[in-house]
């Protein structure tokens, strides 16, 4: 029998490949498939239906897979774990492939949308500036903790933060004024 649906789960360098054929029955098990190999076997099969959970390098994967004439739908992991059968098999790998085998063939499964790599690449550099964001946050945040140990209280903003904080370096004692200079540098809009 052809293999008509494969659930992928996706890691860093062993994935777990689950496939059934159209009666539903498990035709395709591969518990650990490296990296390096994961390519070979999926072009080794018929064009199918390929689930995978939306993660980091889904996407990437996704559009090779389909480059090879599969169809490939993505899901929300929250949507997938109502379908692992942690009563037969528990939490593993193999649980997961399976689960995302079932739940990709679901008529009422919502699938996410598939990624360009102009997508993608615009997507990276929202997240990038995102964490460059909370860094600075974080940051101004210490600053505001470590004066308040010398009873300096400052406001949230981060202009008086740095302003203010600038202001005190020459009477903080010790190692202070270097640690607290060093920081609100780091806070400068770039």
């Amino acid at each position: 029998m052809a293999i008509v649906t494969v659930g992928i789960d996706l890691a860093k360098n062993v994935f777990v490949v689950h496939g059934v054929d159209a009666s539903g029955k498990a035709a395709l098990m591969r518990p650990s498939v490296a990296r390096g190999k994961l390519l070979e076997l999926i072009a080794s099969l018929p064009p199918c239906l390929i689930g995978m959970e939306a993660c980091s390098g889904a996407h990437h994967w996704a559009r090779l897979f389909v480059g090879m004439g599969h169809t490939v739908r993505l899901m929300a992991p929250k949507f997938v774990t109502p379908y692992r059968m942690s009563g037969k098999l528990g939490k593993n790998d193999a649980a997961d492939a399976a689960a995302i085998c079932e739940a990709v063939s679901r008529p009422t499964m919502r699938f996410v949308p598939l990624k360009s790599v102009q997508q993608q690449s615009e997507l990276l550099v929202h997240r990038a500036r995102q964490g460059f964001v909370a860094q600075r946050t974080a940051t101004i945040n210490r600053i505001r903790g470590l004066l308040s140990e010398f009873g300096i209280v400052l406001p949230l903003k981060a202009q008086t933060v740095r302003r203010e904080a600038m202001a005190q370096l020459e009477d903080l004692p010790g190692w202070t004024n270097t640690v607290i200079g060093d920081l609100a540098l780091r806070t400068e809009p770039s």
